[in-house]
């Protein structure tokens, strides 16, 4: 049990960690960090039992829509919501780059609890490999929410609008394309290694000018 769990939680921990170190100038509170990534993993257990109610209950007759469509559309729903009332008007997110940070805490801790059911039930021969995709992509998605976050929060407020709007389609987007990759079964890893190569580069390009925002801010507020 303890090994399932440590293989679980292991791979959220350590891209949380990874990105909160990527900013070397204003370090945020851990604390607050923590809880938004237990806001993430609070939200999952609705989330499942939704998605497992409306497939038992067949609500909808396409696989596609509530495999791709649906689940995608919901999970990023809800992440995007906690931020939205919780997080982006409180006080320690004070600069760009910390929605980069929120919104990669909250897509972590969903993302967490995900792996961590999947793999107490099915064992650690998937381990591995969520490590490499749902669990890094939800990551992704989560950074390039809080991207979008971190510009509308700095922003006027009729731009602000645009980017809070553009921090929820822009992760359902990736999110659509990536499960719809999914369905190609076998033959998906030659669609989603290309796709998690662009997911990389797309959100790492987003921290960069998430930094270079971050010194805008620092500079514009005299604390240069």
């Amino acid at each position: 049990m303890f090994i399932v769990l440590s293989a679980a939680i292991a791979p959220g921990l350590a891209l949380l960690s990874y990105f909160y170190l990527r900013n070397q100038m204003d370090t945020e509170p851990r604390r607050t960090l923590f809880q938004a990534f237990i806001y993430g993993a609070i939200i999952t257990f609705p989330v499942l039992f939704l998605q497992f109610v409306l497939k038992e209950e067949e609500t909808f007759s396409n696989p596609f829509f509530i495999n791709v469509i649906f689940t995608s559309s919901i999970e990023e729903l809800v992440k995007w919501l906690i931020i939205l009332a919780v997080i982006l008007r409180h006080v320690e997110f004070d600069d760009p780059y910390d929605g980069i940070l929120y919104g990669a805490a909250v897509s972590l801790g969903f993302a967490t609890v995900e792996n961590v059911i999947f793999l107490l039930s099915f064992g650690l021969d998937q381990a591995f490999m969520r490590a490499l995709l749902p669990v890094s992509s939800h990551a992704l998605f989560g950074v390039v929410m809080g991207y979008y976050y971190g510009k509308g929060k700095f922003s006027s407020e009729t731009i602000m609008k645009k980017y809070i709007a553009l921090a929820l389609f822009a992760p359902i987007g990736l999110h659509i394309i990536y499960n719809s990759i999914l369905l190609l079964e076998e033959y998906f890893m030659y669609a989603m290694l290309p796709f998690m190569l662009f997911l990389w580069t797309f959100a790492l390009r987003k921290v960069k000018q998430a930094h270079e925002h971050l010194i805008d801010h620092l500079s514009q507020s005299g604390d240069t």
